[in-house]
Parts: C-alpha cells; sequence; structure tokens
C-alpha cells in the first residue's frame, strides 16, 4: 500500500497486464510494437507522451485505442489557431437561475487528453496545459481545481515545418516525458491495415477495456518498488550529463531528463515483469525520453543533424555498468 492508499500490484502482474493492454491496442495499430510499448512505458511512469509525426500514421488511433483498453474517461481536443486558453481550461459562466457565475469544466478534466496537433495553436494556448500537466491542476480567475488521477496527456503534433504550424516551447516539450514516433508501415504493414478495416465492416474500431483507472493506478505505483542500482543511477546521470556536453549542442538536456529516464526504466523493467532495472532498459528510453530536451547549435540544423544522432553518440561513448550492487537507498542495503 502507497502513501496515497493505492494498492501497488507485484511486477509480474505488471507485467502480464502490460502485454495484455499493448495485444489489445497491437490489434487495431498494426505492426508498431516498440512504439507502442513506449507509450505505455509513459503512461504507467505516470507522465504525458508527444505523438510527433507525418499526417496519417496512427497517432490519433492510437491515443483513443490505449484510453480504451486502459478504461480511461477520454476527450479530444482539436487544436486550431483560434482556440483559447478558456477552450482548454474551462471558464466560468453565467447562471441566470443562481444569478451567479458557475464554473464550467474543461475537456482537460478527464483521465486521457487527447491534445490533437498541439503544434497548431498559438503558444498563449500551449501554455494553458503546462500547469495541469506539471501541477495536476489549473486556475481559473484566481481559483485552483485539481485534476483527478490517472491523469494523462497524449498530444500529437505534425512536423514543424509544415504550413501552418507553431514550434513547441522548450518549456512545454520538456513536459512531454517522451516524444515517441511511428514512421511508415511496411508495405506488409499497410496490407493487414487494409484487410482488417475490410474485415471489420466499419471506419471505427471499439476496444474492450483490459483494466480500469483504479488497476492502471495500482500498477502505476507498483514502479514504487522497482530497485535501481547505484551504478545504474550514476549511469543515468552520465548520459544526461553528457548531453550539455556534445559538441553539436547549444543547450542539453534539463536533470528532468535524468528523471525521465529513470522513470521510464523502472517502467521497463516492471512491464517485463521484473523487480529490478538493468542498463538495457535505460538504453531502450534514452532516444524518445532525452532527444526532444535537446537544442542543437544552428549550424547543425544546417547540416541537418537530428537530436537523436546526438543522443546514440552519447549512448555509444558512455560506459553502461555491470554490477550486481545493492542500491544504497533502500534500507538497511549497502552497495558494495
Amino acid at each position: 500500500m502507497t502513501e496515497t492508499g493505492v494498492q501497488a500490484l507485484p511486477p509480474y502482474e505488471v507485467g502480464r497486464l502490460a502485454g495484455a493492454v499493448l495485444d489489445s491496442v497491437g490489434s487495431v495499430v498494426v505492426g508498431k510494437r516498440d512504439s507502442l510499448e513506449l507509450v505505455l512505458a509513459g503512461i504507467l511512469a505516470g507522465g504525458h507522451v508527444l505523438l510527433e509525426d507525418l499526417p496519417g500514421l496512427g497517432k490519433t488511433l492510437t491515443a483513443r485505442c490505449f484510453a480504451q483498453s486502459l478504461g480511461l474517461d477520454f476527450r479530444r481536443l482539436q487544436f486550431t489557431p483560434d482556440l483559447l486558453p478558456a477552450d482548454v481550461t474551462g471558464s466560468f459562466l453565467y447562471d441566470q437561475r443562481k444569478g451567479d457565475f458557475a464554473f464550467r469544466a474543461g475537456p482537460v478534466f478527464t483521465n486521457m487528453l487527447l491534445a490533437d496537433e498541439i503544434n497548431r495553436t498559438p503558444p498563449k494556448t500551449q501554455a494553458a496545459l503546462l500547469e495541469a500537466m506539471q501541477e495536476k491542476q489549473v486556475s481559473v480567475e484566481g481559483v485552483t481545481y485539481r485534476l483527478d488521477p490517472p491523469f494523462h496527456v497524449l498530444a500529437t503534433a505534425n512536423p514543424i515545418e509544415y504550413e501552418g504550424t507553431y514550434p513547441l516551447p522548450e518549456a512545454q516539450l520538456d513536459r512531454f516525458l517522451l516524444r515517441v514516433s511511428f514512421g511508415y508501415p511496411t508495405a506488409e504493414e499497410e496490407w493487414d491495415v487494409l484487410q482488417r478495416r475490410m474485415s471489420r465492416r466499419q471506419e471505427e474500431a471499439f476496444l474492450q477495456p483490459v483494466v480500469d483507472a483504479a488497476t492502471l493506478q495500482s500498477m502505476q505505483s507498483a514502479l514504487e518498488a522497482i530497485t535501481v542500482e547505484d551504478s545504474i543511477g550514476r549511469y543515468i546521470v552520465s548520459l544526461t550529463a553528457a548531453t550539455r556536453e556534445h559538441a553539436s549542442v547549444l543547450v542539453g538536456s534539463s536533470p528532468r531528463g535524468s528523471l525521465a529516464l529513470l522513470l521510464l526504466a523502472r517502467a521497463r523493467a516492471a512491464m517485463a515483469g521484473r523487480d529490478f532495472v538493468v542498463p538495457e532498459d535505460v538504453k531502450d528510453v534514452a532516444v524518445p525520453a532525452l532527444a526532444h530536451r535537446i537544442t542543437l547549435r544552428p549550424e547543425m540544423w544546417l547540416r541537418r543533424v537530428d537530436p537523436a544522432f546526438v543522443v546514440d553518440e552519447v549512448l555509444q561513448n558512455t560506459p553502461a555498468p555491470a554490477s550486481g550492487a545493492l542500491p544504497t537507498y533502500a534500507t538497511g542495503y549497502t552497495a558494495t
């Protein structure tokens, strides 16, 4: 039992349920198992996920399928250039029957919010999500309203070079635990999509819940019991610090990047049914957790250097630990 009163599940049960959720989502979203695992890891870690890719590659479908499989209340908000912050958080409206102003909650009051095409709206409206994403609350007219857990934002974004889009500011990018891209399917995968559409005989696909909101919280609580040995923790810090010293980087990852690596590595371990983190867990999430937190030097953009390439170089140049020691933060344990 955690301090919040949520009963944590054992890691093997988290792994079993996570596999069932991925199988359910994978029955609709074809051939993207690795990317789907990253999205689920972000949700289990209690964070928000940015799905950035070209139009028509299943970003919106992925968010809807996860909400259905996880049994979460789901709302979709289409971001447009004329969307106002109050359209996200809600606003006070005059109630003629009561003769007073009453708060009308916006779409952010849900378990899973799909912020569709978040980079099509101006920065002022993008910023309306910042407090909700970081503090799990919104403030309207000086009144603060808490968001009921679990609360997750799955935002989709088209590449910034497309016409009519606004680049996400670094402050908001940093709030996303990880950034995931799907890429184009193979010819066989695309044919599989067509076959499933024909056999379904309808446009929409509906998934039965595999878990519910309470079970998801129990799965998330299990991550607090996942052991992270000291050398792996220092490996995480070394990776993040190396992004700040790379020759191609203007601004490296903040300590929030280290925290993202820690949380996501724990999630990967739990999804594998383990109660301890191994270096491979960290390596698997390094690019999606760190690449969007890096600002390249201007000349690197001219050379078309990708931030993911920088993270790959950092991974290659930072030695991974090989230690069986116990973590010093655990009660009664002393690292050897």
